[in-house]
């Protein structure tokens, strides 16, 4: 038998249909969410009761896919959306007050983890896959093979780490190997420029649609769709 590898993962997707915002608001969606709701959880800002950093991977994350805010949670983050989605009636972006005359909740599972099948996924928003060590050694890279080699390992790393924060386990016969399909773009973070990433990529193993990977999920950056 194939060997195979997987975990059950329970996600909820509260979307806001009648709302359009810009791709660069999903952070103001997590602002106003992570203090509106901030007695509930740590998970929803991910951020301690003193200010501190919840240095794991976000279990509550703030989209804007294709104008449309999206909130995704992820086991317990999925557990607090469902709780807390019947009082969310309004959104204050930028000052301006939207009243949520509609809002879809989705509930489902996903089993997840190493496959003996390729997949490939889509970027919806871009993928922010180097941090400010790598990103000295990628622009000293020379050319094009050597840059497509490092951001699939950094890919394969940003999908393990997925795995261990959603309890995956692989066997030591279970490797995850990946191609990158994909082309540089600057954005705007925290008002600094970044180099990030759209395109695709190929890998063995089984991701839910909407999930983020890479650097600040929690505010949209690296959203996944399969296909």
């Amino acid at each position: 038998m194939p060997s195979t590898s997987s975990q059950n993962l329970h996600i909820c997707k509260v979307q806001f249909p009648e709302i359009e915002l810009r791709t660069r608001d999903a952070h103001k969606l997590r602002g106003y969410f992570g203090n509106l709701f901030k007695e509930h959880s740590p998970l929803l800002s991910n951020h301690y009761e003193d200010g501190s950093l919840r240095y794991r991977y976000p279990l509550v994350q703030y989209k804007v896919i294709d104008k449309t805010p999206m909130l995704v949670g992820i086991n317990e983050g999925g557990k607090l959306l469902t709780q807390l989605f019947l009082k969310i009636n309004a959104l204050n972006i930028d000052g301006k007050t939207y009243t949520i005359q509609s809002k879809n909740i989705s509930s489902t599972n996903h089993d997840i983890g190493f496959s003996e099948a390729l997949h490939e996924y889509q970027f919806k928003t871009l993928w922010l896959a180097l941090n400010q060590k790598n990103y000295e050694k990628y622009s000293q890279l020379n050319n094009e093979a050597e840059k497509d080699d490092m951001l699939r390992s950094i890919l394969v790393g940003h999908v393990l780490s997925f795995f261990r924060n959603t309890e995956v386990e692989l066997t030591v016969n279970q490797r995850l190997m990946a191609k990158v399909n994909v082309i540089q773009k600057q954005t705007k973070f925290k008002d600094k420029s970044m180099l990030a990433f759209t395109g695709s990529f190929v890998i063995n193993a089984n991701l839910p649609d909407d999930i983020g990977l890479g650097k600040s999920v929690s505010r949209g950056f690296g959203t996944i769709i399969n296909g």
